[in-house]
C-alpha cells in the first residue's frame, strides 16, 4: 500500500488541524494505520494508532485527550484531528501501514512522506 499525508501547516497555539492520510493499493481496510512525528532534532516518535476497522485506537500520552484518530475504509482514508495545538507539536507527520499492530515506530511495512506541522506560541 502506498501512502500519501496532507494537511500540514502553520497555525497558532490552541488551534485545530486536520491531516489526513490518503492510500491507494488494495485492501486497505486490512491495515493498521498509525501517526508518527519527528521533530527538528529529535528521533521519530509514536502519535496514534487505529485498527483496521476503526473499532479501536491508541495514543501517546503527550496527545492524549486532545488528537483523534479515525479513518474511513470507503474512501482509504485516515484522519488525525488534532486540537489544542502547542509549540511543542511543531513536527514532521507521517503516517505508516501494517497488518500487525504495534505502536512503535519500528517495524512498518508502509510509509508515507512527512506534511510539516507549525505551531507558533
Amino acid at each position: 500500500v502506498q501512502l500519501q499525508a496532507s494537511g500540514g501547516g502553520l497555525v497558532q497555539a490552541g488551534d485545530s488541524l486536520r491531516l489526513s492520510c490518503a492510500a491507494s493499493g488494495r485492501a486497505f481496510s486490512s491495515y493498521v494505520v498509525g501517526w508518527f512525528r519527528q521533530a527538528p532534532g529529535k528521533e521519530r516518535e509514536f502519535v496514534a494508532v487505529i485498527t483496521p476497522s476503526g473499532g479501536a485506537t491508541y495514543y501517546a500520552d503527550s496527545v492524549k485527550g486532545r488528537f483523534i484518530i479515525s479513518r474511513d475504509n470507503a474512501e482509504n482514508t485516515v484522519y488525525l484531528q488534532m486540537n489544542s495545538l502547542k509549540p511543542e507539536d511543531t513536527a514532521d507527520y507521517y503516517c505508516a501501514a501494517d497488518p500487525i499492530f504495534r505502536v512503535t515506530t519500528k517495524g512498518w511495512g508502509s510509509w508515507g512522506q512527512g506534511t510539516l506541522v507549525t505551531v507558533s506560541s
